[in-house]
């Protein structure tokens, strides 16, 4: 409204999955809110006002709706609950900013955590890691919890209340703003604890520290057509407790040929570290990769590269749910709130990747595939091959009072 007063002649759209959400939340209240200040037309959904900008209203129900706003152009574009778009439609609406006046354009996305958008949208303003045509500086994020709305606490304090009797992962995410919690989340036991970095119980991230000599290290592999590939190096303690000391993550295919990592250079530069860093070099270290890798189908096998490079895999057990379990298993929190895995906080990737994967809609035992899921692969060929049993946890200090939560507990843990 304000921009749309102090600025002649600009365009503004506002984006909501349906046309109902649009009425209820934005077109009424703003009806209300400017009387004759501005002239709403039922017709084509939009507010003129007296400075010739104009506020559109738009919904996108599924992605053949924005084949409707192709050739719209706005200054200000607001996609409301953004987690309900999915980044191809978001990309889409996006390409609707632009435009030759001086207006300096602009994005504004809302949401909550969780729905399909949650991990563009993490990825872009919560965890701010950035593709090679993104700027990191276009981005800024506000978090903004209901206690900050003074004015719904005043009026509804009873809102919060219930709030609070959410669900466990619906509260964290909802009340507390918590990202890594969300709805069909696979791996719903991972802890990025900071609090508890030092005693390392009830958190899977902790500091880097020196890597005791006589640990076993193990490096997983797990390679992608066109997509990442994930090389990771695990030590492994007296007791088998293993911890991802380090990590080496790109894709195989990108816009860019000099960002491209060909098999020869993913090999060349995985022998380049185990030579040179002080953790790996002179040791005796196991590869287990992905079996695909020395299939001849396209042409030469993976592993044909890996093996000029002297890098050696045996080939990983590609059993994927025994493999699941296995990770679940180690992920697991015992009596004394201490996992079987540990991530040093240097390893990027697999943080930020694993707490997004998702469950499969076709089968309800896996994760969904067409997530970002090689870190968490190269995770199952270690798991793997160092099977655990399964150890005995508080589920109640763990995981609450959902139903959901405790029928998950007793899967992956008995």
């Amino acid at each position: 409204m304000l921009l749309a007063f102090r600025y002649p002649g600009i365009k503004i759209m506002i984006v909501r999955r349906t046309y109902p959400e649009l009425r209820s939340n934005h077109i009424n209240p703003l009806r209300t809110l400017l009387g004759d200040a501005a002239v709403y037309k039922d017709s084509t959904k939009e507010f003129t006002f007296p400075t010739g900008s104009v506020i559109l209203f738009r919904h996108c129900s599924n992605s053949s709706d924005i084949d409707k706003y192709q050739g719209t152009e706005v200054d200000v574009l607001f996609l409301d609950e953004a987690t309900q778009l999915t980044e191809e439609e978001y990309e889409r609406f996006k390409a609707c900013v632009r435009g030759v006046n001086p207006f300096p354009k602009r994005i504004y996305l809302t949401c909550n955590p969780g729905g399909v958008g949650h991990s563009f949208v993490k990825r872009l303003f919560v965890d701010r890691v950035y593709k090679e045509n993104e700027n990191p500086d276009d981005y800024v994020f506000y978090k903004s919890l209901v206690t900050d709305n003074k004015a719904l606490m005043e009026s509804d304090p009873e809102y919060i209340k219930q709030l609070e009797s959410l669900p466990p992962k619906l509260k964290k995410a909802w009340l507390m703003g918590d990202w890594n919690i969300f709805d069909g989340q696979f791996f719903e036991e991972f802890r990025d604890d900071p609090a508890h970095y030092s005693d390392r119980r009830f958190t899977h991230v902790i500091e880097p520290f020196e890597v005791p000599r006589e640990w076993k290290i193990i490096r997983s592999f797990d390679f992608g057509f066109r997509k990442p590939f994930s090389c990771d190096w695990w030590a492994v303690d007296g007791d088998g407790r293993a911890y991802l000391i380090l990590q080496l993550y790109g894709c195989t295919d990108t816009p860019n040929e000099g960002l491209k990592w060909h098999p020869d250079r993913i090999f060349s530069e995985i022998a380049r570290m185990e030579r040179e860093h002080r953790w790996l070099r002179g040791k005796t270290i196991d590869g287990v990769a992905d079996p695909s890798i020395w299939d001849a189908s396209r042409g030469e096998a993976i592993i044909e590269s890996a093996d000029r490079h002297l890098v050696y895999f045996s080939k990983g057990d590609n059993k994927r749910i025994p493999g699941w379990m296995q990770c679940h298993y180690r992920l697991a929190f015992d009596s004394e709130g201490l996992p079987m895995v540990y991530f040093f906080n240097t390893c990027k990737a697999a943080i930020r990747t694993l707490p997004l994967l998702q469950y499969s809609s076709v089968n309800p035992e896996d994760l969904n595939t067409e997530e970002e899921d090689h870190f968490a692969d190269s995770f199952r060929y270690f798991a793997m091959s160092r099977p655990i049993a399964p150890k005995p946890q508080r589920e109640k200090e763990l995981l609450g009072d959902d139903p959901l939560d405790l029928h998950r507990y007793k899967k992956f843990t008995y």
